[in-house]
């Protein structure tokens, strides 16, 4: 292992924190209310919160701590779209890409003002984000996005060289989205997990629901301490299996490794010339994205987004010494002057992904049970649409959120395996290949006749 990575913990920085609440004891007896929510992460949180403050009683079950998971592995990019991206929304929903994204910009502004009215201290704040191209072929593709978002109206800026210099010499232009939030994840989940125990919710963790059963006038969720009789339940599972069939086929985990480094010092940062505090991502079919936190540490992930074999998920997984050491290999070449930086903190967290590559949402056993999956890594915001969208869909009636057209499609099921791993493999590794060619090969073309293309 290279000098840098030794010694590097194997744990989430962010769950690493002296602000980490004690956990709730487990549901140990029958309980009842009006809306069950299963899951402890950002959707589940804000839709208990939602819930809450419409007057319902609400009990959340989630499996270890809430904010345990992705909510506390991601990087703390808030971004305001709910496509995963503008290029992808285009592609996908180009008559209501308009609403989406007035949607999106919405639900963010409420997101910053919630975290303002509760005092939640996870640093969040409005930096923008910046998107950068390496190569010739990053650079035309991004250029061409940058043309048909300004064509559009879209608030966003172009960069050149001699405007990002400081931050790496081989960058040949960016395209600046100012929109984009920064916040420090797991104290995100720890505020709204506080809010909602404000709100009169019932929190219940290490609590795993392990049968979902329709019983008529409500459904009741089994756990090994009691059961929960609710008349609505929404599920916010994010990459573990669904406590209902309709999904199951249409999302996949697959894991995106995160290196967090020290703290900077003087001198480091005054050789990273990277002072402006934007979030930072690649214009590449396979991307890293990078940020610095209000310590002066560098976060840098991404890239590897790996599903094995049978969906499998453990805890050893996320400790995989090749990718970290191949990420940090690629920070050495791309920042050579703070090349020695040192990493504390190497992990993993499980994305829950799905064919278009942005969430989606339906309903179950007539009505009474909703769920909202497949944010590919773009959930930190758009949880809370989902969120919205889930509590929308129990309530029976037609609203603006249920008449969108993204909100009433699904998309299409991944193949059984050994088909899906084969597919997905091959996926990763063309665009892989395309990173480093600039162009995409015959299996990517192939994936974008079929509308299931797709440039991280």
């Amino acid at each position: 292992m290279h000098p840098t990575l030794a010694g590097a913990r194997t744990e989430s920085f962010w769950l690493d924190d002296p602000a980490r609440p004690e956990r709730m004891p487990a549901l140990a007896e029958d309980a009842t209310c009006d809306l069950a929510v299963v899951g402890g992460g950002y959707t589940g949180l804000w839709t208990a919160l939602l819930a809450a403050d419409q007057g319902r009683s609400v009990v959340l079950l989630e499996g270890e701590g809430c904010g345990d998971g992705a909510s506390g592995r991601n990087g703390g990019f808030a971004s305001a779209s709910l496509t995963h991206g503008f290029g992808n929304g285009l592609e996908r929903w180009p008559d209501e890409l308009d609403e989406l994204d007035r949607l999106g910009a919405e639900n963010l502004r409420e997101i910053g003002e919630t975290v303002e009215r509760l005092g939640i201290d996870c640093d969040y704040h409005v930096a923008g984000e910046l998107a950068v191209a390496e190569t010739e072929a990053d650079l035309a593709w991004l250029r061409e996005e940058y043309d048909e978002m300004v064509a559009r109206g879209r608030d966003v800026r172009w960069l050149d060289p001699t405007e990002i210099g400081a931050r790496g010499a081989r960058f040949l232009g960016a395209l600046l989205e100012p929109g984009t939030a920064l916040v420090e994840p797991a104290r995100l989940a720890w505020g709204l997990r506080q809010a909602c125990l404000d709100a009169g919710v019932r929190i219940f963790e290490s609590t795993w629901v392990s049968d979902l059963r329709d019983a008529g006038d409500v459904v009741v969720l089994t756990t090994a301490g009691g059961s929960v009789m609710a008349r609505r339940v929404a599920l916010g599972t994010n990459a573990w299996k669904p406590l209902v069939r309709a999904p199951r086929s249409r999302v996949v985990p697959v894991y995106d490794y995160v290196l967090m480094s020290e703290p900077l010092s003087d001198e480091q940062w005054e050789k990273l010339g990277w002072h402006d505090g934007y979030g930072m991502a690649d214009a590449s079919s396979v991307f890293i994205y990078y940020r610095l936190t209000r310590d002066r540490r560098i976060l840098w992930g991404g890239y590897d987004a790996v599903y094995y074999f049978g969906g499998r998920t453990t805890e050893e997984l996320e400790r995989v010494p090749g990718t970290h050491e191949r990420l940090a290999a690629m920070f050495r070449a791309r920042f050579p002057q703070v090349a020695d930086l040192r990493w504390e903190y190497r992990w993993a967290g499980v994305i829950d992904t799905c064919s278009r590559f942005s969430a989606f949402f339906g309903l179950a056993h007539g009505g009474k049970v909703s769920y909202a999956l497949g944010y590919t890594g773009l959930g930190v915001a758009a949880t809370r649409f989902g969120a919205r969208v889930m509590l929308d869909l129990l309530s029976g009636e037609e609203t603006e959120l249920t008449r969108l057209r993204m909100v009433r499609e699904k998309p299409l099921p991944f193949p059984p395996e050994p088909v899906r791993w084969a597919g997905i493999t091959l996926t990763r590794r063309a665009m892989e290949k395309q990173a480093r060619v600039g162009k995409r090969g015959p299996w990517l073309r192939m994936l974008d006749r079929l509308g299931l293309g797709f440039d991280s």
